[in-house]
């Protein structure tokens, strides 16, 4: 029973981690990744399409990316579509490719960005408390129907705030990586 607990509360702070992971890699800092297209969609055959399913996107230097698409047809289709994801990217077509300068940041931006960033970490951190205390309540019910001894709920709690101190810090340092990111010039 403890165990089970256990597992299933890392199980969900880890998705949560990995959630802010990949929210974080879509922010855009001053190089130029195929994670900052992630968030375009591409009319395409009749309905949304996310741009990686469409096309290739590379990273040839760290101030441009280049998108490849498989169907020649959606050139102009995938240019509009970077255009109305408001990203700040001006794409250019070069005969069967498109390549997206990344211009750099303003130092206000740079500032908004990190400000996003940690509204992001805290965002996890409500994430991972509620995750918490939904297990502490599981442990409580448990020993309420005594299916654990006091003694084992109270070190099952322990745990549990083990669990997430950990899980916090590892969002912490996710957010520093990323302001450090964003602040470099």
């Amino acid at each position: 029973m403890l165990n089970e607990i256990r597992t299933d509360t890392e199980r969900k702070m880890q998705k949560t981690v990995t959630s802010i992971t990949e929210e974080l890699a879509g922010i855009r800092s001053g190089k130029a990744t195929p994670a900052l297209l992630d968030s375009v969609k591409v009319d395409a055959y009749g309905q949304k399409m996310p741009l990686n399913q469409v096309a290739s996107v590379s990273v040839p230097d760290p101030k441009s990316l280049v998108v490849q698409p498989w169907d020649k047809t959606l050139i102009g289709d995938i240019v509009k579509a970077i255009q109305v994801a408001e990203l700040g990217f001006n794409p250019q077509v070069e005969g069967p490719i498109i390549r997206v300068p990344v211009p750099p940041l303003s130092e206000e931006r740079r500032v908004e960005l990190v400000k996003h960033c940690k509204k992001i970490a805290e965002e996890g951190k409500v994430a991972v408390r509620n995750i918490r205390r939904e297990a502490n309540e599981r442990l409580k019910k448990a020993e309420k129907d005594k299916k654990v001894s006091q003694d084992e709920q109270r070190d099952g709690t322990d745990k549990i705030q083990h669990l997430t101190d950990k899980f916090i810090r590892d969002i912490d340092d996710l957010v520093a990586r990323k302001e450090k990111e964003i602040m470099q010039v």
